[in-house]
């Protein structure tokens, strides 16, 4: 275990050595698709709605690339922990294949399904035709981002973590660099601001395609003899279904919610999509902590270190609620000057937007002990825990409190937030105490 950081530095200095870079990563991503929203909010109402509207399929394909990603981790990780370097590159091939047709399944739905989807979320025509053009670009171009989730995950689990902040801070400052340019400079409006996503997305696939090729020894990648393997597959697939369909809960939930909201108010459905935007800016970082102990886990699992396994859960879930925590409180003292020189918030808006960010937000540390409940399942093999932690926090609980909200008492529906969250995170932490127990008993 000596040529990999995974399994020789303190668990401590690991957890964070690892999360850190993917946080300011994660940041840097917050970062462009806060100033996608910002710039197209600028353009006007309607436009910002159609980036509203499109965010559910957006959710979904970051949704299968996380998915995948997170089997392909804890698969890739276990080998590597386990020293078989063969078997290792065998999964890279397998994780290669599998986000290639990720890519193709979106192209197709960025070439026939866009305009459907956008017929059905909205009567406004305008908004629709907006919503379609952004999403067919940014559905039709998507191979960019599973490049990019593909390179970043194989750095991860050969503890390369600032490879991985590389990679994400490459794309990150295209897309930043091209928004105000194409939105405003060229007057393309949406369009620019997906032509922009998609390009940073190429970049950062091409900067990560160059790091993986620098690997050498430590993980020697050739396609050679690669031949497709339903063992493996399926390996990859066990975790990755469930993981992908946690994900993909976030895209359900922000339909059945502007569903809901719709019944209320067009404006509110505005504030959900601000507040779906900020929040990115705390949930990311979790996400960052989240994905680090995912290879943390799963490589000590594999490596059959008990101690490292149990220290880096503690200490992930300590760091990962303080940031929340933080996140919780710093968007409450900063949302009224957010929305308003940000969003162009009055009125309305600006009573709604507030209420959204400040009540809404503060889900945020229980949130992040349902994430580190979720990648503890995921990389001791019970992926099924994490898929069941997800429908309750989002389906089972937030929806039908946020109907119930919006039917009787609509100003305080964002309360449906941490109450979901809250009640979630009291069921996911005593039964990740309970899998970790049961999973490691026979582990020196």
């Amino acid at each position: 275990m000596g040529d990999n950081i995974l399994g020789a530095m303190p668990i401590k200095r690991l957890v964070v050595t690892m999360s850190l870079p993917i946080m300011c990563s994660m940041l840097i991503s917050a970062l462009y698709n806060m100033v996608d929203s910002v710039c197209v909010a600028q353009v006007g109402d309607q436009e910002f709605l159609a980036l509203s509207y499109a965010y559910p399929v957006q959710l979904l394909m970051i949704a299968c690339c996380v998915g995948l990603g997170v089997g392909f981790n804890a698969t890739l990780s276990k080998r590597l922990g386990q020293g078989d370097k063969t078997s290792a590159v065998t999964v890279v091939h397998h994780g290669l294949f599998l986000y290639a047709v990720n890519a193709l399944i979106f192209l197709t739905f960025g070439l026939l399904g866009a305009g459907a989807f956008f017929r059905m979320s909205t009567s406004d025509p305008v908004v629709a035709a907006l919503g379609r053009e952004y999403l067919s670009i940014c559905c039709g171009m998507c191979f960019g981002q599973c490049l990019q989730f593909f390179c970043e995950r194989i750095l991860q689990c050969t503890g390369n973590p600032k490879g991985f902040m590389i990679v994400q801070g490459s794309g990150a400052v295209v897309n930043l660099i091209l928004d105000p340019v194409l939105i405003f400079g060229f007057g393309m409006g949406v369009k620019g601001a997906a032509v922009a996503t998609v390009i940073g997305q190429i970049t950062g696939g091409l900067v990560g395609l160059v790091l993986i090729s620098r690997l050498g020894e430590q993980l020697p990648i050739t396609l050679k003899h690669f031949r497709i393997q339903g063992k493996v597959l399926g390996e990859i697939l066990s975790i990755a279904a469930p993981a992908a369909l946690m994900q993909g809960l976030n895209s359900v939930m922000t339909l059945g919610m502007n569903q809901i909201l719709n019944l209320w108010a067009t404006k509110a459905v505005w504030a959900m999509g601000v507040y779906f935007k900020v929040q990115t800016f705390v949930i990311m970082p979790v996400n960052g902590i989240n994905n680090a102990l995912v290879s943390i886990l799963s490589y000590n699992f594999g490596a059959r270190d008990r101690q490292r396994v149990r220290d880096g859960l503690i200490f992930g879930l300590k760091m990962a609620c303080g940031v929340a925590a933080a996140g919780s409180l710093l968007l409450f003292l900063i949302a009224p000057p957010l929305l308003q020189y940000g969003f162009r918030a009055e009125g309305a808006g600006m009573t709604l937007g507030l209420a959204a960010l400040r009540i809404a937000g503060l889900n945020f540390p229980f949130a992040a002990g349902c994430f580190v409940s979720c990648a503890a399942f995921q990389s001791l093999g019970k992926s099924r825990l994490a898929l069941l932690t997800a429908v309750l926090r989002q389906l089972v609980l937030l929806l039908p409190m946020a109907y119930g909200f919006v039917r009787f008492a609509p100003e305080w529906v964002w309360l449906a937030f941490p109450l979901a969250e809250g009640f979630a995170c009291c069921a996911a932490l005593p039964l990740c105490r309970r899998i970790y127990l049961q999973k490691t008993r026979e582990l020196p």
